[in-house]
């Protein structure tokens, strides 16, 4: 009996060791967030700071605090998801989370509202252009590269969303609907321009909001409208990008063929049964003449599954002068277990060639626009950022540069998610963590660690080879 007393005790304490090994190794891997949120910044946009510093102060008062400081707490704001100016007081209330932001960003944490205060000042377009700063400097260094479509084109995804929406008109800029019963609802609209890769990165690259001139005006701005603005500013902040445009049903008209051509961007769009009825005509007239454009896929999935595509296309379609490709994926899955079969079509319209080898991925490139809302929007909107979030009820100029800090933010955190380190360590295995409790697991490590600037120096001076998942 004593020897199995002695057994019993040997066990709890060897599983008491092996708890709190588990407990000790979560504990750092937790901590280990915050580097790696400081390894991201470092190692892709080194100047960040320096870059927020040579943006102009619009501040008419002096101020303890440099103007630097007041941009990277919005950005913060975002990058730890607070979901509102008020969450982020609070985080600052917390004397080991301010101090452990003030060792990873290298400013002190200024008062929500006085961020605010600045927020509703700057110019705008200081903030758009250091975003594609950001951008650009990733596309130096050739990040997206490999994720080319053909191996030259960048696929960027144009979309709109709704932000926010009000009872009352919040400024003149405010689009507006009325109902039957009369009940009017204002709310604003942005159009983006999101440079997407299959891996999973669906990143701002120029921003058009969809917004009522000032004064007496004919029609309420739309999103084809806001689309030639918003290419005006792609390719000046672009010139020499290659871009395949992809979008939805709305595109096919014949403005926007014109701004791709005079742009030199190809295009792959959504094309459905209502747009351009002469096309429809002239396509269901060609396939006939173009028999051989045929290409049939099946592969085999789990569960005694399986998915047969048929790829039709028809080349050199005319319309007003533009020459562009008709092609249609009829995709099939078919589960045998159930005896069911679900068919699915997805039609597209390009002016790129195509052909056997290529048609499978150009269908599949032009499904690919999804991303800016799965990716993009709805992760804006549901994972964290609180892209929905009234975050400013007055100033829509504050409204504005909130969701530039927010595509920032956005960005940042894109690129550490996305990286192999981050994704070997958090989301391996079955039962791994979800991103968002990963987060409440770095906002809570930010108030209870101690970072150690030892290590933050360490991380300046060592070169890393960032690699990101395929």
């Amino acid at each position: 009996m004593i020897t199995d007393h002695r057994k019993k005790q040997q066990l709890n304490k060897a599983r008491k060791r092996k708890a709190a090994a588990r407990a000790t190794r979560q504990k750092s891997q937790k901590k280990e967030l915050i580097y790696q949120i400081y390894t991201t910044i470092n190692h892709n946009f080194p100047e960040l700071f320096n870059w927020m510093r040579k943006i102009e102060d619009c501040r008419k008062k002096t101020s303890k605090y440099e103007l630097a400081a007041h941009l990277t707490a919005c950005i913060a704001m975002f990058l730890f998801k607070t979901g509102s100016r008020n969450e982020y007081n609070q985080k600052r209330e917390n004397q080991q989370f301010k101090k452990n932001y003030q060792k990873l960003f290298g400013l002190p944490m200024p008062h929500g509202d006085s961020v605010h205060n600045v927020v509703a000042l700057l110019d705008e377009n200081q903030l758009e252009q250091l975003k594609q700063q950001m951008v650009k400097a990733l596309l130096a260094r050739k990040i997206f590269h490999q994720n080319r479509y053909r191996g030259h084109w960048f696929r960027i995804a144009v979309d709109g969303s709704g932000v926010v929406n009000f009872d009352q008109k919040h400024c003149d800029q405010c689009l507006h609907k009325t109902s039957k019963n009369g009940k009017s609802n204002y709310f604003h609209t942005v159009l983006e321009a999101k440079l997407i890769t299959a891996n999973g990165f669906s990143i701002s690259l120029a921003t058009e909001w969809i917004e009522n001139p000032t004064g007496d005006y004919d029609k309420q701005d739309c999103e084809r409208k806001a689309f030639k603005r918003l290419a005006t500013k792609l390719k000046q902040a672009f010139p020499r990008l290659p871009i395949v445009i992809l979008a939805d049903g709305l595109y096919p008209f014949e403005g926007f063929f014109a701004i791709c051509k005079a742009n030199q961007w190809a295009y792959i769009i959504t094309f459905k049964t209502g747009n351009l009825k002469t096309v429809w005509e002239d396509v269901e007239a060609l396939k006939p003449l173009q028999m051989d454009n045929l290409r049939h896929e099946s592969r085999y999935l789990p569960n005694d599954k399986k998915t047969e595509q048929v790829y039709r296309w028809v080349d050199k379609v005319d319309y007003h002068g533009y020459q562009f490709n008709w092609l249609e994926c009829r995709e099939t899955l078919i589960d045998k277990e159930k005896y069911a079969r679900k068919t699915t079509v997805f039609v597209h319209i390009t002016d790129l060639a195509l052909s056997h080898k290529n048609i499978a991925n150009t269908s599949l490139t032009g499904r690919l626009r999804w991303k800016i809302e799965n990716e993009g929007f709805n992760t804006l909107k549901n994972g964290g950022y609180a892209m929905e979030h009234k975050w400013a009820r007055k100033s829509y100029l504050a409204m504005k540069n909130y969701f530039q800090f927010m595509q920032i933010a956005h960005l940042i955190n894109q690129l550490m998610v996305n990286s192999v380190t981050f994704q070997e360590t958090y989301l391996k295995g079955k039962n791994h963590p979800t991103l968002k409790s990963i987060w409440q697991d770095l906002i809570a490590a930010m108030a209870w660690s101690n970072i150690k600037l030892k290590r933050l120096k360490q991380i300046v001076s060592t070169r890393i080879q960032f690699r990101f998942v395929s």
